[in-house]
């Protein structure tokens, strides 16, 4: 029985110094001031699909959970109005082109008139002035040149309104139809569709929102730091985020924003140090390549840590290693153990010249009698 009793408390005692090792050595990292961490959320930049004028959703071709490309059509807009509105611009300009060709061909007809009134008045003034023609034929062709001339002026500001009036309607055509345009809602970037804020049907004002689109190539996470810390961290600096969804998997980010500006920690977030209330906010960047690479699985929402690196010289423990890492220092650890190629060659000679000495004749040992004599 003691000896029972014995057993027990050993295995305690070891398990419990055990435990303390290991814990010694996760928690190390938190002693050490070349890192530092902190709580949050993957976040990542959202966008509001809305609709530019007021009208009725026609069609939403996309669901959630969608993932579109850039330029991607996401929604249709009714535009029954806008169509008869954009007819009734193009009837128009048809109608000021017909009045240009009218007004051009009554300046035409008016410069007919001015040019002859212009030889009347200019022969009529010879004549006057060698007392071949009266001083009333004079006046006469004179009053006939001015008139004429204003009419041709009149003529000449016709045509130009006219052309003003073709570019005007032409440009309440141009108008409406880009009217047309922005009535289908495109995708302003690659992401993923997150939820539906409208449905089809529903009559919404100008900036009325129908959906919601995450950019899952613009992924980062905000996690707050006390003001002793986040002023060594620099813009640029290494991260590893740590998931709980993957806590073995540490993913390479960079430190995009320091606040400027201490603030008050949010209530979501969870500090080590309870009475430190003025903290700042850090935001780490996942590389945008990285992402595309494994679209498929990104998430937002999600909880995890943040580490910051703020020594450049001090090296990653190894939770924190990426996978790349980790393989390059098992393969060199294996490199140090397995014989090398010139290693294996010398090791064969010196047992082939251990074989061929064994095999050769030994000299015989003299007899007991020869050597008394």
């Amino acid at each position: 029985m003691k000896r029972l009793i014995i057993a027990l408390i050993v295995i305690a005692v070891v398990g419990l110094a055990f435990y303390g090792i290991k814990s010694y050595r996760e928690n190390a990292i938190y002693r050490n001031p070349a890192f530092a961490s902190g709580n949050g959320r993957l976040e990542a930049t959202e966008v509001n699909i809305a609709a530019k004028l007021d009208g009725k959703i026609e069609s939403i071709l996309v669901d959630e959970g969608d993932y579109v490309k850039k330029g991607q059509k996401l929604v249709q807009m009714q535009i029954n109005v806008l169509n008869a509105e954009l007819a009734s611009a193009k009837a128009k300009i048809k109608v000021k082109e017909a009045e240009l060709a009218s007004a051009k061909a009554t300046q035409e007809q008016k410069d007919s008139v001015f040019k002859n009134a212009e030889r009347r008045y200019q022969r009529s003034k010879t004549l006057v002035e060698k007392n071949a023609a009266s001083q009333q034929t004079f006046e006469n062709d004179l009053a006939l040149f001015e008139s004429s001339k204003a009419e041709l002026d009149a003529a000449k500001a016709a045509v130009q309104q006219a052309e003003a009036d073709i570019v005007a309607a032409k440009a309440d055509a141009d108008r409406i139809q880009a009217n047309i345009d922005d009535s289908t809602l495109l995708a302003p970037l690659e992401g993923r569709i997150q939820y539906k804020i409208s449905e089809v049907g529903e009559v919404l004002s100008a900036g009325g929102k129908v959906l919601n689109l995450v950019d899952l190539t613009d992924v980062y996470l905000t996690f707050f730091l006390p003001e002793a810390t986040a002023g060594k961290v620099s813009i640029g600096a290494d991260v590893r985020l740590v998931l709980d969804v993957i806590p073995d998997v540490p993913i390479p980010a960079k430190v995009s924003y320091v606040a400027s500006v201490a603030q008050f920690t949010p209530k979501t977030v969870e500090t080590k140090i309870e009475r430190e209330k003025l903290m700042f906010r850090v935001k780490a960047k996942i590389d945008p390549e990285l992402l595309r690479k494994y679209i498929d699985y990104v998430k937002t929402g999600i909880p995890g840590v943040a580490w910051v690196r703020l020594d450049n010289s001090a090296e990653w423990p190894d939770f924190l290693k990426l996978a790349s890492a980790r393989a390059a220092e098992s393969e060199k650890s294996q490199q140090g153990t397995v014989p090398t190629k010139t290693g294996i060659k010398k090791a064969l000679v010196q047992n082939q010249a251990a074989a061929q000495k064994q095999a050769a004749p030994q000299p015989a040992a003299p007899k007991q009698g020869a050597a008394k004599k």
